[in-house]
């Protein structure tokens, strides 16, 4: 599956922003989708995640309860709604996905297929 995410931009703290995420090629299957970002100098880090069949979710402690992550199954399209940022979730973000739901899908190296990055830039 080919992954291709979109949506970063500068942005106000305490302000929003929606990352997309459109799969294609072969995404008949029940992947694991995540959001990961990585700031310069930092390794990359677990964001959210969803199982594209559904019934589950993940978040990291840092994001939970600002940022929402959510699919749309005919637009093959996965989002991250993003709120109430602040200076730190500045980060390049990446869309990742897997076969299959994995309990230890808070790991990059988990995941075999990796979107470009896009940029969110949090302004104090």
């Amino acid at each position: 599956v080919q992954l291709q995410a979109s949506g970063g931009g500068l942005v106000q703290a305490g302000g929003s922003l929606r990352l997309s995420c459109v799969a294609s090629g072969d995404t008949n299957g029940d992947y694991a989708l995540a959001w990961f970002r990585q700031a310069p100098g930092k390794e990359r880090e677990f964001v959210a995640a969803l199982r594209w069949g559904g019934g589950r979710y993940a978040y990291a402690d840092s994001v939970k309860g600002r940022f929402t992550i959510s699919r749309d199954n005919a637009k093959n399209t996965v989002y991250l709604q993003m709120s109430s940022l602040n200076p730190e979730d500045s980060s390049l973000y990446y869309c990742a996905a897997r076969i299959r739901w994995t309990t230890n899908y808070r790991s990059a190296t988990e995941y075999t297929s990796w979107g470009q990055g896009t940029q969110v830039t949090v302004s104090s």
